[in-house]
């Protein structure tokens, strides 16, 4: 597998592992707006080229028919096998963001908010209505064509939910629906990154993935532990995900077996 690694923090972490197992890599600076990559990289087999950075990175990989390039997957809010196990769903309100300042009320009544789709425009937060509004004004306040690719446009998408409290929260790399590797991030209101995840968290995840079989041949599935029980928070792509205190050199086998 060729790795083509854009150059910033996370992926020198990834690097360094990479050279530790004698597998090959380059880093590349992304053009802004444009995608393309400096220097260009020299790509003898596209079939066998995996992606990592930011998610824009996607526009690359679709442009030269990288496999398995960067692994897009599909809103996990949609996803009929999980709806039951979501942290937000049933409650979930969506909406197009250019329908927020006319549906959305004014106030302090906060709301956690993100996009629907994975493509990571906004990360998901918590933010008062009066907060969501503004960001929402200012995003119609441009025209269409003034918008920067990879950022919120009139027509993205919202999912807005109530806050919910949650202990503890774990993100999973899943690849060929087997969980490579788990790290916790979040310990009620502290950041923590630990090489750690509760026996009963693991089998939850090994559920989730077992429910959806044939969801992505990679992703990342964020689970947290509430006053109510396991849930699903979100996935993402695993080609632009923050690899926190996962095991790397375990990951990096397992996707570069991807086939």
């Amino acid at each position: 597998m060729q790795w083509i690694l854009q150059d910033f923090e996370d992926t020198r972490k990834l690097a360094e592992v990479l050279a530790r197992l004698n597998i090959s890599y380059s880093t590349h600076k992304v053009v802004p707006f444009v995608g393309a990559l400096q220097p260009d990289p020299i790509i003898p087999n596209p079939n066998s080229v995996v992606l990592f950075g930011s998610y824009t990175l996607w526009r690359y990989a679709e442009k030269n028919e990288l496999f398995p390039g960067v692994i897009r997957i599909r809103p996990f809010v949609h996803e009929t096998p999980w709806q039951p196990f979501m942290l937000n769903g049933a409650d979930a309100l969506f909406l197009p963001l250019r329908d927020i300042p006319k549906t959305l009320p004014p106030g302090e009544r906060a709301f956690f908010i993100r996009p629907v789709s994975d493509s990571k425009e906004q990360a998901g937060r918590v933010q008062t209505a009066d907060d969501i509004r503004a960001t929402a004004n200012k995003v119609l306040s441009l025209q269409e064509h003034e918008i920067p690719n990879g950022s919120l446009r009139h027509d993205t998408e919202m999912m807005l939910t109530p806050p919910r409290r949650i202990l503890k929260e774990w993100r999973i790399w899943v690849v060929n629906e087997e969980v490579v590797t788990a790290s916790l991030y979040k310990a009620g209101t502290r950041v923590v990154y630990r090489d750690e995840i509760d026996d009963d968290a693991r089998a939850f995840a090994k559920e989730l993935v077992a429910a959806n079989p044939n969801y992505a041949c990679a992703y990342v599935m964020d689970i947290c532990r509430t006053p109510d029980g396991l849930r699903l928070l979100e996935t993402n792509c695993i080609n632009a995900a923050g690899f926190y205190a996962a095991n790397l050199a375990a990951l990096v086998m397992a996707i570069d077996g991807l086939t």
